[in-house]
């Protein structure tokens, strides 16, 4: 894929703004204000009605948060609290963003409101004012991160072909490093604090030598990476006093979706759009699903968010789940309870009852495991279900290959959604996964159904009427060995995640052994 920043590319299609209807479309209904508020409970209709000031809503799993969202503003545009031209809302997820724009639309909010993954409106603000603080073309955003660190390892080590998981490490680490505003300079402090583990082959000081010539190897070719698109704008904003105006003056009332995985650079933006006088700004989270640590995303920043922007003029819980049954709403709850601190969570509360079931199996081999799972969908298929209804959740991607041929086997359809890279999901205005096999995932979807087949760190945001998570054995889940305090916390909320992603029934089970020829047994997850 091919993708930069220069103006002398059309991106007027992929704008995250200013949207326009057609002819061909149907105008959607107009809305009073008090309609915007109807169906929503006590809760979510006072986050709705808190429009001034610093807003903080603490949402769990199921909770109604994006209905929420998408009311506020809606309410807020209607009764003319804010004006529609100066609102933004950011999320993390290209499918999020499409999602919050796709429910405005419905709303009748105007086009002009901004919604839109952080990168994107970075990206756009950057288009808009580059003729004011440069007459140079603007860098390429480089779509492949990996071969400019396979050329900088090449220079570091003279090695003609860099091992492949090895740039895979270093690209994560530099990335790593973006996110939390740390310059190779620093690195070797920061990696000593933090107890940063790098490949055998690298140290602290080497890995930071590799930091710097992917830097200059970057330039060299007119590049930047994804996080640079972030720290560029950070950059102008900063240094630039006309065009941090031109930015900020769009920049009226900010929402921030899924703030318990906002980054330290992404909240230095949040805060240069704000400026030092306005406090408008509505964040949204729930740290419990905070699952991104080991790319540099934080919770912290939720949970002081009552300090930083004291004081609040809403502090909102909604802690009702509408999604799941009563059953998996307690096995969601249990998940957290044993947590080093499970008051820093909120509890959920069930409204749904229901008949399905929460149960955990056993099975011999993963082989035998992917085949019972896929017979069991199978029969429930027969009996009238949906293959849409189905998820099959894994904790890495090397756990799918035997779920989708059992799967195919039983003659199911599947779409898998595998981890790509944590940062991908949000970058700009375009995917960039294949989008032709995409196309062709959700036909099968919409003609003869799919069982979805993912990890549980990609199934985030989705819900599904029937769960199975698969693998629930130490090693796997939590995944790796001899975890260290925060790590197996991460492990515990990303089990949590997989939990609220059911609906009516869910399925825990794990396999004794890899194969039968293996003489290493696993053990059952301590998180159950």
């Amino acid at each position: 894929m091919e993708f930069q920043l220069s103006a002398t590319r059309d991106h007027s299609s992929h704008k995250p703004r200013r949207g326009t209807m057609t002819n061909m479309e149907t105008a959607p209904k107009h809305y009073e204000p008090s309609e915007l508020l109807e169906g929503l409970d006590v809760q979510q209709r006072t986050a709705a009605q808190s429009v001034n000031g610093a807003v903080r809503i603490s949402a769990v799993a199921g909770a109604g948060k994006t209905r929420t969202i998408t009311r506020r503003i809606a309410y807020a545009c209607a009764t003319h609290a804010w004006e529609p031209n100066r609102v933004l809302a950011v999320t993390f997820s290209v499918k999020a963003a499409q999602e919050m724009r796709n429910r405005l639309t419905q709303l009748n909010v105007p086009g002009s409101v901004q919604a839109a993954t952080f990168h994107s409106a970075a990206l756009h603000q950057l288009r808009e004012v580059w003729p004011i603080i440069s007459d140079a073309p603007m860098p390429w955003v480089s779509d492949d991160l990996n071969d400019i660190v396979a050329s900088a390892v090449q220079r570091l080590t003279n090695e003609s072909h860099p091992d492949r998981m090895l740039v895979r490490d270093l690209a994560a680490e530099i990335n790593w490093c973006k996110v939390g505003l740390i310059a190779p300079d620093d690195y070797e402090r920061v990696a000593s604090v933090m107890h940063r583990h790098l490949p055998e082959q690298f140290d602290a000081q080497r890995f930071a030598t590799l930091y710097e010539l992917y830097e200059r190897e970057k330039t060299n070719r007119n590049q930047i990476d994804f996080n640079d698109i972030l720290l560029l704008a950070c950059h102008v904003i900063e240094d630039y006093e006309e065009a941090a105006k031109i930015i900020r003056q769009d920049i009226g009332w900010l929402t921030v979706d899924e703030y318990q995985d906002v980054s330290p650079l992404q909240h230095r933006l949040m805060k240069l759009w704000l400026g030092d006088t306005n406090t408008d700004v509505c964040v949204v989270g729930d740290p419990a699903q905070t699952i991104y640590s080991f790319a540099g995303a934080t919770s912290w920043y939720l949970q002081q968010f009552s300090e930083e922007f004291n004081p609040l003029q809403a502090d909102i819980k909604l802690a009702t789940d509408y999604r799941s049954i009563d059953r998996i709403v307690r096995c969601a709850n249990a998940v957290l309870r044993r947590a080093e601190d499970p008051s820093m969570y909120l509890r959920l509360e069930a409204v749904r009852k229901g008949s399905g079931r929460v149960t955990h199996s056993t099975f011999e081999t993963d082989e035998q495991e992917a085949r019972e799972i896929a017979a069991q969908i199978r029969r429930l298929v027969n009996r009238g279900a949906s293959p849409n209804d189905f998820v099959v959740l894994t904790r890495i991607n090397a756990q799918q290959h035997i779920v989708v041929n059992a799967l195919h086997q039983e003659g199911l359809g599947t779409m898998v959604r595998s981890d790509a890279g944590w940062q991908y999901t949000a970058l700009s205005d375009v995917e960039r996964e294949d989008l032709e096999e995409q196309q062709q995932a959700k036909i099968l979807q919409a003609t003869t159904g799919a069982v979805t087949v993912s990890t549980i760190h990609a199934s985030k945001g989705l819900e599904y009427k029937h769960a199975f998570i698969i693998g629930c054995s130490e090693g796997l889940i939590p995944f790796g060995q001899n975890l260290e305090s925060d790590a197996l916390e991460e492990e515990r909320r990303l089990l949590y995640v997989g939990v609220t992603r059911a609906e009516d029934s869910l399925h825990f089970s794990y396999a004794k052994r890899k194969d039968e020829s293996s003489t290493q047994y696993r053990t059952p997850s301590r998180f159950l």
